[in-house]
């Protein structure tokens, strides 16, 4: 399954400088990992500020076991949107 995941990522006040450039220097290193494994399909940056992710799961609980091995996670708000196919889907192979 498909999902569409929205993130806010906010360090928290008071975070030494260096730690926080570590941690997303981590997350970055852990999404390309999850992007090799198939488990994050592509990733979005949006004008306000939120990153967008297409992530692929077996179901909602595998997801959130995904989402936790973001280093970035402890700091970050999310939305998931469960995503499923659409009939009219153009990139859906048809007989």
């Amino acid at each position: 399954m498909e999902y569409l995941v929205s993130m806010t990522t906010r360090v928290p006040d008071g975070t030494p400088e260096q730690v926080a450039a570590d941690t997303v220097a981590a997350e970055g290193r852990r999404v390309t990992e999850l992007a090799g494994q198939g488990d994050l399909t592509r990733v979005w940056r949006l004008p306000d500020g939120r990153t967008l992710g297409l992530y692929r799961a077996a179901d909602a609980a595998g997801l959130a076991a995904i989402l936790h091995t973001l280093p970035l996670y402890p700091w970050m708000s999310i939305e998931i949107t469960p995503l499923s196919p659409h009939p009219s889907d153009p990139g859906i192979s048809r007989p």
